[in-house]
């Protein structure tokens, strides 16, 4: 009966023991395949493939340079006009190349007055010029008056300094205790311009070459020149020399 009862107690404890402790055995059939067949396969590692990023070319921007085309200035904005005035100084000689001696035909009058002139510069080179004058101060009571127009040739030596000449028709008349003259034929002369004013560009436009062209630069001048007022062969001789100041417009 003990034998019994210790049989019981010993497979009670070893049912207890199997359901509660686990697996007795390691592992089954089935399991020991699963297993090998897990170590016979091969993780294929992954590589990642760096990208490569194609550089970046930047495209330069090539700017086409803008051309500034100066303003062009209408022929209404351009006065070649210039005016003067001076003082002058005439010479009336009388005397007679024919070596005789005939009343009134002698002597010498000095004379001074103003003149007054007045020109166009069709360009650089070539202008036109007005002028009379008319004495008042007589040294030996005569006195003189004289009108003309002239071609005037000019040449520009610096930017300041203009050489020109004339040569035109003038009428001139005397009066006075001398040799009482009316003529009218070529008259011619020379003189020179200098500029006063600052050789600097007008509204930003152009500069000035020399004193009197076109308006490039306005502003006040001096000249001086030297006249024959009338030129004819045996005619009594009419010099006024002059000098004064200019207004170009």
């Amino acid at each position: 009966m003990k034998r019994t009862q210790l049989s019981l107690l010993a497979l009670i404890a070893c049912t207890h023991l199997a359901m509660a402790g686990g697996d007795i055995t390691p592992y089954t059939a089935y399991e020991i395949e699963d297993v090998k067949a897990a170590e016979i396969i091969t993780v294929t590692p992954v590589i990642k493939t760096p990208i490569v990023e194609a550089p970046i070319v930047q495209t330069p921007i090539v700017q086409t340079p803008v051309k500034i085309v100066p303003a062009v200035v209408p022929v209404a904005d351009v006065s070649p006009v210039y005016l003067g005035l001076g003082l002058v100084a005439a010479r009336y000689d009388s005397s007679c190349d024919n070596g005789v001696v005939v009343a009134g035909c002698d002597g010498v009058d000095k004379t001074g007055g103003l003149l007054l002139r007045a020109g166009y510069d069709v360009n650089q080179y070539v202008g036109v010029e007005a002028r009379g004058l008319a004495t008042t101060y007589k040294a030996n009571g005569g006195k003189i008056k004289h009108f003309g127009i002239f071609a005037k040739p000019q040449y520009p030596v610096t930017n300041n300094l203009n050489l020109y000449g004339l040569g035109g028709f003038a009428k001139t008349t005397t009066s006075g205790s001398l040799r009482q003259t009316d003529v009218s034929g070529l008259a011619f002369g020379a003189g020179l311009e200098y500029d006063l004013s600052d050789d600097t560009k007008k509204d930003g436009k152009y500069d000035r070459e020399f004193d009197g062209i076109a308006d490039q630069e306005k502003g006040l001048g001096v000249f001086a020149d030297y006249e024959r007022l009338y030129y004819k062969s045996g005619a009594p001789d009419l010099d006024a020399v002059s000098v004064g100041v200019t207004y170009d417009f």
